[in-house]
């Protein structure tokens, strides 16, 4: 299965273990599409495939419109986007996605879980050129579909891996093509069940157990931070191939 099957098996653990953070963290994505493209999900792409997201992890939907509604409040939160780059112990590369309304906070917290756990905070630019970033959409088939054209007429709009499973179907592909192949999904009506960006090592780093653990405390302080909504790092889990 590749790349794929050990992203989203790393992604689904960690999602399991911790609900609770994801709801907080899918609601701050949540927010930041409303104020960027208003809280009409049919004419708001983004903020549509967060409502799937969202749904595909069982988040209430209560808590979905309570973000929706919070970000069209006028003493609403101003949450941006922040991409921090470092090395973690080990010299294992660190990219880390964040959702915040107070950049002095974050960057402060994230250096200090770097120099605690024995990594550097780097500059932008530092290390995420050593992750492919990628689009990753998940949908199901309409009707009787030939898995094999449909992986030809996907590979056109920029597809590069494909994986036909038992609940769906999902495509990787160059995050710049997140727009075209949402759009044509829609258009072939085709159900997407999420849809997201992700950032892939393109080379990992085989460590002990001892440096697998010290990499994973840094991971889970990060991951603890309300104002994180992603880690990646380039350490090999065992269990890859």
């Amino acid at each position: 299965m590749g790349r794929a099957f050990e992203y989203r098996k790393a992604r689904k653990m960690k999602r399991w273990g911790h609900m609770a953070r994801v709801f907080t963290k899918l609601g701050k994505e949540i927010e930041i599409a409303v104020k960027a493209g208003g809280p009409d999900a049919s004419a708001n792409t983004r903020l549509r495939i967060l409502i799937q997201n969202a749904k595909a992890e069982n988040m209430p939907k209560e808590n979905v419109e309570r973000a929706i509604k919070r970000a069209t409040e006028k003493d609403a939160a101003d949450y941006k986007e922040v991409i921090y780059e470092g090395y973690g112990p080990n010299g294992i590369a660190f990219l880390v996605e964040t959702a915040t309304d107070n950049t002095n906070r974050t960057v402060a917290n994230v250096r200090m879980y770097f120099n605690k756990c024995g990594g550097t905070l780097g500059n932008s630019g530092s290390v995420g050129f050593m992750f492919d970033h990628k689009c990753v959409f998940k949908f199901k088939s309409a009707g009787d579909v030939d898995p094999e054209e449909l992986e030809l007429e996907m590979i056109d709009l920029g597809v590069d891996e494909f994986y036909p499973e038992e609940d769906g179907i999902t495509v990787y592909a160059p995050y710049e093509s997140f727009g075209a192949i949402q759009k044509w999904l829609d258009d072939k009506g085709f159900e997407i069940v999420s849809g997201e960006s992700v950032r892939i090592p393109t080379d990992v780093k085989e460590l002990d157990a001892e440096g697998r653990e010290s990499v994973e405390k840094l991971v889970e302080k990060l991951e603890e931070d309300d104002d994180v909504v992603n880690v990646y790092h380039t350490m090999k889990e065992p269990d890859e191939e």
